[in-house]
């Protein structure tokens, strides 16, 4: 009798949980190019998506608070673009819409203002050419300098290349539909995405960066 008086509330309870959860809605660029082909041998590569991704499913009320904020990087003096341009809204990937950052390990980190819950990051490099940046690590942290209270909610650098901890995650080739983090609430005021260079050339690149959160 307990046990199905059990699970009756477990049905309830997830019910109640679904209603309060709707599908990730962003819209994505036109694709440059058919298919997700393999550049180059690349370990640990994750299977290419075909079609449409899955709904990701997060709470009502949840926005991309990246939108317009603030952005600094490693790289003070970006090659070419603004570091504004990952977070301005254009996701197409035609040349002039990204900014690209120098050679080898460098970090780009954008400053929600406030200190929120994160379900989601959606992330593109780069994809008018199929290619896999290399050492991908995305964090947060309530510490602008990120010395403390630092959560990982992505990570592929297999070696430790950043020194951030080795990576578990797959690497992935770049495409329209950007790569899709579930941050599963992590909570901080700044993002953080390390990269190290890719395998067409040793630079690193940003088209733009949603943070899908809600205000803590």
């Amino acid at each position: 009798m307990k046990h199905g008086i059990a699970l009756t509330m477990l049905v309830v309870f997830s019910a109640a949980l679904a209603q309060n959860q709707v599908p990730l809605k962003t819209k994505l660029p036109p694709p440059l190019f058919v298919g997700t082909p393999v550049p180059i041998a690349v370990p640990n590569l994750e299977p290419p998506i075909r079609g449409k991704r899955p709904d990701f499913m997060v709470p009502v009320g949840t926005i991309n608070l990246a939108l317009g904020k603030k952005v600094t990087s490693s790289d003070s003096n970006p090659n070419t673009g603004t570091l504004d341009m990952a977070v301005d809204g254009d996701k197409a990937g035609d040349e002039g819409s990204w900014v690209e950052l120098g050679p080898g390990k460098q970090w780009l980190q954008i400053d929600l203002a406030k200190p929120a819950n994160v379900y989601a990051v959606l992330l593109w490099h780069f994809h008018s050419q199929a290619r896999v940046y290399r050492d991908v690590v995305v964090q947060m942290s309530d510490d602008a300098n990120f010395r403390s209270g630092v959560s990982t909610i992505f990570n592929n650098d297999l070696h430790n290349e950043l020194g951030q901890g080795v990576g578990k995650d797959l690497n992935y080739v770049e495409t329209y539909q950007g790569k899709l983090i579930d941050a599963k609430g992590a909570k901080g005021r700044y993002v953080r995405i390390y990269s190290n260079g890719n395998t067409s050339n040793k630079l690193n690149h940003y088209i733009e960066v949603e943070v899908w959160g809600k205000p803590a």
